[in-house]
C-alpha cells in the first residue's frame, strides 16, 4: 500500500495568501506615509540640531584674529611749512585716522555704496554668502556683496584666498565682531584699511592722493567719489586723466548720491547742489623725485628727534611738518632747470646747490641738492664739500666760537654750513642750528615740537665787521638785477631792517680756471647761498674729479641771477 506524504504544515496558509488580492503600491504608500514623514522629520531635526550644534561650537571656538602686519603698518607723511604734501616714507601709503575726523557724509557715502544695512545688520548677509558660495562651488564668476564687516574681516584679518571654508570662517568672525565691537569701531577699521587705488590704503591717504585734502575737509561730492572708487579702485584711480574712466566713475558717483539721498544721508538740496569733483592728476609729475632730497634730510632729523630708527619712522604713521617752503623750492628748481650747460663738453657736469635759512631761527626754507634724486641721491647742498675760496674772506680777523669755530680753516665747507655761518652774521652773531622739522604728529596728536637751538658764535661787533668786509670787498662785484629784501625799507642798500645784510659773489679760481662760484645774500629775515661747481668722470669707474666751470653762460652771472630770482620768489606774498 502506497504511502501518501502529508502536505506541508503551512500549505494552507500559502494557498490562502495566494488567494488574497494584492494591495496596490499607492495604497501601501499612503498607509505608511505618516510613518515615513515622522522618520524624515526626526532625521531633519537631528541633522538641523547637528548643524546648529556644530555652528555654535565653531562660533565658540572661532577667535577674532589680530590684523595682518601689512594692514596695520603705516607710512610717514611729510608736509611743508604750510601743510602742502611733500611725500611719504613707508612700504604702504596708509595712515590711521579716528572716525571722528571723517565727516558723517563721507561715512554715509561709503555705507550707501557698499552696505546700506550696515548700521542694523548682524555683520553678514545670508543671501550674499549663499551667492558667493555657489559661485565658488560652481566655478562661476566670483561674487561680491559682502557686508562692510565681512570686507573688513577679509581685508585685515584673513587671507585673500577664495574657498568655502574661508568664506564660512569670514562669516563667523564677522558675526562675532559685530556682537563684540561697536559699529563705529568696525567702520573706523574698514575706512583705515580699504584700498582706494593710487597706492592709497585708507581714507586718509585717499583724500590726499585724489583731492590733496585731509579727510575732515572732504566735501559731500568728494566723499561720494571716494565711496564710488572702492568698487574697482585699480580702474577708477585714473579718474581725472582718462576720459572714459572719468565718465564711468561719474555715473557711479551719481548712483552713490542717489542712494545717500534715499537713505537720508543728505538732503534733496545737498543732492541738487553736488557737482562732480576735480581730481589731482595721476600719475604724479616729475617733481616728486626732486623732493626726495628734502624728505631724506627731514626723515633723518625726525628719527633723531624721536629717538627711533629710520625704518620705525617710515612705518610709524607720523606726519612730519617740515620748515620747507614748497612754492619756493619749486621756483628754485624751475630756475635751475633752464640753465644751459654751455661748455660743449659732455663729460663736464655742473652742480648747483641752493640753501635758504631763516637767521636766528635755523629753519631751512629751501634746500636744492640736485636735479634728479633717482640719478643722483647724493645731496650737494647738505653733503657736498665745495671749495670755499674767497667766500670765507669776510670772516678774516673775526673771532668765531661754538659751531663756527674752525670755519677759517675749512677749505671745502658744505653749502649748508656756509649758509648757516652767514645766517649767524645776519642774526647779529647768534648761530641757530639748521633744522628742517618744526613739528611731528601722530593720529592728530603732537609728539614733538622743535624749538630753535641757538648760541652766540660771534659778538655783534664781529657780525658787523663781517658784513662791512663783505660789502666793501664784494659789493661792487654784484651784477644782481633783483633788489634784496633790505630795499623794502626804502634805503636802497643791501642791509636788512637793522642794517646787517650784504650781497657777495666769490669763489675759487679766476677767469678760465674758475672752479667754484659762491653767491650769498642775507639780511635779518633770510640768508640764501648758491654754490656752483663742476666735475667729470675720473680714471677709475664710478669716480669723479673736479672740473672747471664752463664760461658760457657766465657762472658768476648765473649764480647772482639765481640768488636774485629765489630772493624775489621768497618775498612774494
Amino acid at each position: 500500500m502506497a504511502l501518501v506524504k502529508p502536505p506541508p504544515a503551512d500549505g494552507r496558509l500559502l494557498r490562502r495568501a495566494a488567494d488574497r488580492p494584492r494591495v496596490p503600491l499607492r495604497i501601501r504608500f499612503r498607509r505608511s506615509r505618516g510613518r515615513r514623514l515622522r522618520r524624515l522629520l526626526v532625521t531633519f531635526l537631528t541633522l538641523l540640531a547637528v548643524v546648529c550644534g556644530a555652528a555654535v561650537v565653531a562660533y565658540k571656538l572661532t577667535g577674532i584674529p589680530e590684523p595682518h602686519p601689512e594692514t596695520v603698518v603705516q607710512s610717514t607723511v611729510f608736509v611743508d611749512a604750510e601743510g602742502s604734501y611733500l611725500g611719504r616714507r613707508g612700504p604702504v601709503d596708509r595712515q590711521e585716522v579716528p572716525l571722528s575726523q571723517v565727516p558723517r557724509h563721507v561715512q554715509d557715502a561709503v555705507i550707501a555704496a557698499e552696505n546700506r544695512s550696515f548700521r542694523t545688520d548682524t555683520g553678514v548677509s545670508p543671501r550674499a554668502i549663499a551667492r558667493a558660495v555657489w559661485a565658488t562651488v560652481s566655478g562661476g564668476t566670483p561674487q561680491g556683496g559682502s557686508t562692510i564687516t565681512q570686507q573688513y574681516v577679509k581685508n585685515a584679518l584673513l587671507s585673500p584666498e577664495r574657498s568655502v571654508s574661508r568664506k564660512a570662517r569670514e562669516a563667523l568672525i564677522a558675526i562675532k565682531l559685530d556682537r563684540t565691537r561697536a559699529k563705529d569701531e568696525i567702520l573706523e577699521g574698514y575706512l583705515n584699511t580699504v584700498y582706494f587705488g593710487r597706492g592709497a590704503a585708507g581714507v586718509q591717504a585717499a583724500a590726499r592722493n585724489y583731492f590733496d585734502v585731509a579727510p575732515k575737509d572732504l566735501t559731500v561730492s568728494q566723499g561720494a567719489a571716494l565711496a564710488a572708487i572702492v568698487n574697482i579702485p585699480s580702474y577708477y584711480e585714473k579718474a581725472g586723466s582718462d576720459p572714459k574712466v572719468t565718465a564711468r566713475l561719474r555715473d557711479r558717483w551719481e548712483w552713490v548720491l542717489d542712494a545717500m539721498e534715499a537713505g537720508g544721508g543728505i538732503t534733496g538740496a545737498q543732492r541738487e547742489r553736488a557737482r562732480f569733483p576735480a581730481f589731482r592728476f595721476y600719475p604724479p609729475g616729475e617733481t616728486e623725485g626732486q623732493r626726495q632730497y628734502l624728505i631724506d634730510v627731514a626723515a633723518t632729523e625726525a628719527a633723531d628727534r624721536l629717538g627711533i630708527t629710520a625704518d620705525q619712522l617710515a612705518r610709524g604713521g607720523y606726519t612730519v611738518h617740515t620748515t620747507f617752503d614748497l612754492a619756493l623750492q619749486d621756483a628754485t628748481a624751475e630756475s635751475v632747470k633752464y640753465r644751459a650747460k654751455g661748455s660743449g663738453d659732455d663729460d663736464v657736469r655742473v652742480h648747483t646747490a641752493v640753501v635758504g635759512i631763516e637767521p636766528g631761527d635755523g629753519s631751512v626754507r629751501v634746500l636744492y641738492g640736485g636735479a634728479d634724486y633717482a640719478r643722483q641721491p647724493f645731496n650737494d647742498a647738505v653733503s657736498g664739500a665745495v671749495e670755499a675760496g674767497s667766500a670765507l674772506d669776510p670772516f678774516a680777523g673775526v673771532r668765531l666760537d661754538g659751531p663756527l669755530r674752525g670755519l677759517h680753516g675749512a677749505a671745502a665747507p658744505t653749502p649748508l654750513r656756509l649758509a648757516s655761518a652767514y645766517a649767524a652774521v645776519a642774526a647779529n652773531g647768534v648761530y641757530a642750528t639748521p633744522r628742517t622739522v618744526s613739528r611731528i604728529t601722530r593720529e592728530g596728536r603732537t609728539v614733538h615740537t622743535a624749538r630753535p637751538e641757538t648760541r652766540r658764535a660771534l659778538d655783534e661787533k664781529g657780525a658787523y665787521a663781517v658784513t662791512a668786509q663783505a660789502q666793501g670787498r664784494f659789493g661792487g662785484q654784484s651784477g644782481l638785477a633783483v633788489p634784496l629784501a633790505g630795499r623794502a625799507d626804502g634805503s636802497g642798500g643791501t642791509g636788512g631792517k637793522d642794517g646787517n645784510g650784504a650781497f657777495l659773489t666769490a669763489g675759487a679760481g679766476g677767469g678760465i680756471t674758475r672752479r667754484t662760484v659762491w653767491s650769498v645774500g642775507y639780511d635779518s629775515r633770510l640768508t640764501l647761498a648758491v654754490a656752483l661747481f663742476a666735475d667729470r668722470p675720473g680714471a677709475k669707474r664710478n669716480t669723479t674729479v673736479p672740473a672747471q666751470l664752463p664760461d658760457d653762460p657766465s657762472p658768476t652771472g648765473y649764480a647772482e641771477q639765481l640768488v636774485g630770482q629765489t630772493w624775489e620768489a621768497a618775498r612774494e606774498p
